[in-house]
């Protein structure tokens, strides 16, 4: 039986939500005519033959239009007022979907953030895609992974992501096919998926012999010192989820330079094996160095550099040149040097970096290869980054949650996992996190499991293992500047609620909806400065705020980036900035910017702020783009921070935090008093009424002290009464100067 079908007129007037998302509306009763629900499948045939999924039109619109957008439409090879056939499309899942594009989309979107994007669209073969994914999908869990990819396709990307066309070169079945999180989605003549991608709940099983990805495998840990590595000892590039992309460069260098080299003769030019491999500790350098080696048959002779540079100047010199005639000896071979910034620092480099470089360039000239890792690449001599020395840069950036997401998978493949465990929501519980500090959270969790079941034959690892370990395990990589992500969020904040809209609106929604204002072109706010009285809640706002948006958080406060060494205090700036930007969606929380960010030209340091001032300014609105960084500051004088800095573009949203009046003072009372056993005679509204010129720190030490007071009445004190609550009414005082309120509102009101 012939599958029914009816011609309409094309309509460019697609719905925001649907741009480049392959979405057509129909009337509801086309819908019905063609016994269609919303979310099915259609054929759509004009010039070409197409695919995509169907939605209901408004049913005040005509039933003889076809609402699409320009891509779908340019699929069809037509213009609007063109004639559309649309017929059922059977739901036939996608096994295999190959795609090309800009060069710098496929090396910076690795298959597994390709995937995510496409999900839930019908792809045909010869079609323009978009990296937009689709924004309504039935899978909890494969929402919050798409939300994820969606933010670090903003990040590696940028904004431009959203306008970025893919070409289908190939779809298996022919005719229109669903991607799902079962097909297989690559670049051509690049990295593809393998298998299925993560699900809720869901945890790949080992199959027998297969190798445990808990070891330096997986984390990234330091090779020793020794001998040459063959590939046997090798991981495969499979088991580093999230290095990929940087796996297939690597790879087609040293290929190249190993093994075809007759074709660089050919061409009349050479090429250098030089690379130097960027990214946070734990983040797998190594691993991915000594995977791509193993792939292209080479051994691996590996030197930790700072060793070396513990030793005297003439020992390590000569480890060095033992090392480098090993390497030129053997073949095809790689000369890994992890940390090699103690071995050829930026500031002082002494006579054992110029060896070093020397080597490095015999090593080099000689066919082999030489690799140098670092977390801290503006640390390195910039003698060592030249054209002939280390002329490549490949950056491992910090994961992203679907990353770590995936990287969890891999790290509890032969980890027996109870039913309610979440690996998506440990990634997104885990920002910072890199391979190692994953694999430590694994293994303090496994831990936590055997202390439980100690006498149990079959026992599992459970969410509460995870939970417990992620109390206990911290990411290196945001050790230093790092504000703890509370469990609270802006509805545990007590009353202040124009605030949190405006934050809401200013903070989370770049850091979770980076593609909505590109589609309405406009660029989000930068930054938010919150002012008002000390003890109202300006940073248990952020901490709200880091909860809920579920961003990594860089906290620092104002004075802690000042030095009285002449350009520390910029670099200080550059460096927290930099980091931001790696691990982006980020927070940067500047608490006390007032003693960062002074008014230029009255300060009496020498210029030491100005130039900070400077450098934050730069870094705010300079050259260099700051992509989904979102910089909160914080200050109880807002006339004393530098006028510059509030201009737009920068911290362009003053959002002013006023003392609570009595409704949102008893809603604090009551957040505070959760866990506390209040009596009945307690009545936190008239309570709250009462406590004129309380902050809500004030309200909370109000609670604390209650709840002192019945300890000191009896040890064994069971609830806290009115008596105890009158009694903490007379030591704690209001904190609030009616003079400084005032001059805050005052400063309100002509900012408004």
């Amino acid at each position: 039986m012939a599958e029914p079908d009816l011609t309409l007129t094309a309509s460019l007037r697609p719905a925001a939500l649907d741009a480049r998302r392959g979405v057509v509306r129909l009337h509801p009763e086309v819908l019905t005519a063609l016994a269609l629900r919303p979310g099915d499948p259609v054929r759509l045939t004009g010039r070409r033959v197409t695919a995509g999924i169907a939605a209901a039109a408004d049913p005040g619109t005509s039933s003889l239009l076809l609402h699409a957008d320009d891509l779908l439409l340019g699929n069809l090879g037509l213009r609007a007022g063109g004639q559309v056939t649309v017929s059922p499309l059977p739901c036939t899942p996608a096994t295999r979907v190959t795609l090309t594009g800009p060069v710098a989309v496929t090396a910076a979107v690795p298959p597994e953030m390709l995937r995510l994007a496409l999900l839930g669209k019908v792809v045909t073969a010869g079609d323009d895609v978009s990296l937009l994914p689709q924004d309504v999908l039935p899978d909890a869990a494969v929402r919050g992974l798409v939300e994820a990819a969606r933010r670090s396709l903003a990040s590696s990307v940028g904004y431009a992501w959203t306008s970025t066309l893919l070409d289908v070169v190939a779809a298996e079945p022919a005719g229109g096919a669903l991607v799902t999180m079962d097909t297989v989605v690559g670049w051509e003549h690049g990295a593809e998926t393998h298998g299925s991608g993560p699900r809720n709940g869901a945890t790949a099983r080992p199959t027998p012999g297969s190798p445990s990805p808990t070891g330096t495998a997986a984390a990234g840990g330091r090779l020793p010192a020794g001998g040459l590595l063959g590939p046997e000892d090798a991981p495969d590039v499979d088991e580093l989820p999230g290095l990929r992309a940087q796996a297939e460069e690597l790879t087609e260098l040293l290929d190249l330079g190993f093994h075809h080299r007759e074709v660089l003769g050919r061409l009349a030019t050479t090429v250098s094996l030089g690379v130097l491999v960027e990214g946070p500790a734990g983040s797998g350098k190594s691993s991915l160095v000594r995977a791509v080696a193993a792939r292209v048959g080479a051994s691996i002779r590996p030197l930790w550099a700072p060793e070396l540079a513990a030793l005297a100047t003439d020992a390590a010199a000569r480890r060095l040149r033992e090392a480098a005639a090993a390497v030129r000896a053997d073949g095809p071979a790689v000369l890994l040097v992890t940390d090699v910034e103690a071995l050829a620092p930026a500031d002082d480099p002494g006579p054992l970096a110029t060896v070093f470089r020397q080597l490095v360039d015999e090593v080099l000239r000689a066919g082999a290869a030489v690799v140098c890792t670092t977390g801290r690449p503006e640390a390195v001599d910039a003698a060592l980054r030249g054209p002939d020395l280390l002329a490549l840069r490949i950056t491992v950036g910090l994961p992203d949650p679907a990353l770590r997401r995936e990287q969890l998978t891999v790290l509890t493949r032969q980890v027996p996992l109870a039913g309610d465990v979440r690996l998506d929501e440990v990634a997104a519980r885990t920002p910072g996190f890199v391979a190692a500090d994953l694999a430590a959270l694994v293994r303090e969790a496994g831990v936590r499991a055997a202390l439980r079941q100690k006498t149990a034959e079959t026992p599992t690892v459970a969410m509460a293992d995870f939970t417990a370990a992620r109390e206990v395990v911290r990411a290196t990589t945001m050790a230093a500047s790092t504000l703890e992500l509370a469990s609270v969020t802006l509805d545990d904040v007590g009353g202040l609620h124009e605030v949190k809209q405006t934050l809401t609106e200013s903070v989370l929604w770049p850091l979770t909806y980076p593609d909505t204002f590109a589609r309405l072109g406009v660029t989000p706010p930068r930054g938010v400065l919150l002012y008002g009285p000390p003890g109202c809640g300006k940073t248990y706002l952020v901490t709200a705020l880091a909860g809920a948006g579920r961003a990594n958080v860089l906290s620092v406060k104002g004075a802690e980036l000042l030095s009285k060494w002449v350009g520390e205090s910029e670099r200080a700036v550059r460096e927290l900035f930099r980091r931001a930007r790696e691990a982006a969606p980020t927070l940067v929380f500047l608490d006390e910017v007032d003693a960062l960010a002074p008014v230029r030209g009255q300060a009496t340091d020498g210029g030491t702020t100005d130039r900070v001032v400077a450098a934050l300014l730069t870094e705010l609105d300079g050259v260099e783009a700051l992509r989904n960084v979102v910089v909160v500051g914080a200050t109880n004088r807002p006339e004393l921070v530098d006028p510059a800095l509030l201009r737009p573009g920068r911290l362009e949203r003053p959002v002013y935090v006023p003392p609570p009046d009595g409704p949102a003072r008893a809603e604090i009372l009551r957040a505070a008093a959760r866990h506390v056993p209040l009596a009945p005679d307690v009545d936190l509204d008239a309570l709250g009424a009462e406590l004129d010129g309380f902050s809500a720190a004030d309200c909370t030490a109000l609670v604390r002290e209650a709840a002192l007071a019945a300890m000191r009445e009896s040890l064994t004190a069971s609830t806290v009464t009115a008596t105890h609550v009158e009694a903490a009414r007379a030591r704690v005082r209001p904190s609030l100067d009616p003079a400084q309120l005032a001059r805050l509102r005052s400063y309100a009101d002509r900012h408004r």
